[in-house]
């Protein structure tokens, strides 16, 4: 079981680390980096379903394993689909133009790297999916109807968020404008907020408190994980130096009245700090 599971690690460590080099190649070939992101949502979810999947000692699929891949093919499909399609009608991601103009010739090396960084970060998304998976306590119990649940939600309210973004965009009249109506009223990320929430999930469903299942407790690294590159690295931090670049202070305004990442009623006067939390 154990060189079963080593070589598994090996195998999925190789096709992320391969498919985000693709995502590389995609993206210089097109100029357009909107393609790395829906790639690497694909990758998360499919390599992760796949991992999920890897049969017993006994060479039986357990439901609970098709269960934590069907959420993550559920995942991987819905954020996957909405970049690429963002994406193939011209829209891009501000943090890479970022990164391109910070990083001028040295550009196309530093994002290689940069994406194999990815690809280490998908690897720990894709074992908690696996951990989840893995649980061998008897299915279904009442966490794996839980962490369904907060999948669902977790998916859904990301869905909302995107689709409220795009009508508001959509609008010519909200040109030079901040989106603050509905989930983005509450958040000024909910769409980041209910991807970590996903994530939560598949550590509700590996947790055993029992004791039973110790390697369960490893699933919390994914979370953990995003809460840190959406809130601290790669999520939050640029995007929001972006808007206020080309904002300015109707963004400021924002941000003293909008949460950053924790849902909450708008304020008009109290200060916001930099985890979302006001003061």
């Amino acid at each position: 079981m154990a060189g079963t599971a080593i070589v598994a690690l090996i195998v999925l460590a190789a096709c992320l680390s391969l498919t985000m080099a693709g995502a590389w190649l995609v993206a210089l070939w097109t100029g357009r980096s909107g393609w790395i992101d829906a790639i690497w949502s694909f990758a998360t979810g499919g390599f992760g379903a796949a991992a999920a999947l890897v049969p017993f000692a006994g060479g039986e699929v357990s439901p609970r394993q098709m269960l934590v891949a069907a959420l993550a093919l559920a995942w991987s499909l819905r954020l996957g689909i909405h970049i690429a399609i963002r994406t193939a009608h011209g829209g891009d991601d501000p943090r890479y133009r970022q990164l391109r103009e910070e990083w001028g010739r040295a550009f196309k090396p530093r994002l290689f790297w940069f994406l194999q960084i990815q690809a280490l970060a998908a690897l720990v998304l894709a074992l908690s999916i696996a951990i989840a998976a893995h649980n061998a306590a008897p299915a279904p119990r009442l966490s794996d109807w839980l962490g369904s649940a907060v999948l669902i939600v977790a998916v859904i309210g990301e869905a909302i968020a995107d689709r409220q973004l795009s009508t508001f965009r959509s609008d010519p009249g909200n040109k030079g404008k901040v989106c603050d109506v509905g989930l983005w009223g509450m958040s000024r990320h909910p769409n980041y907020f209910f991807e970590w929430l996903g994530w939560l999930a598949y550590a509700v469903i590996a947790l055993d408190f029992s004791g039973a299942y110790p390697w369960g407790w490893l699933a919390v690294a994914g979370p953990l994980l995003m809460y840190w590159l959406l809130v601290h690295v790669s999520g939050i931090p640029p995007l929001e130096a972006h808007m206020l670049r080309s904002r300015g202070e109707a963004f400021r305004d924002y941000q003293q009245r909008v949460n950053a990442f924790w849902p909450g009623p708008a304020s008009d006067a109290a200060a916001v700090s930099d985890d979302g939390v006001s003061r």
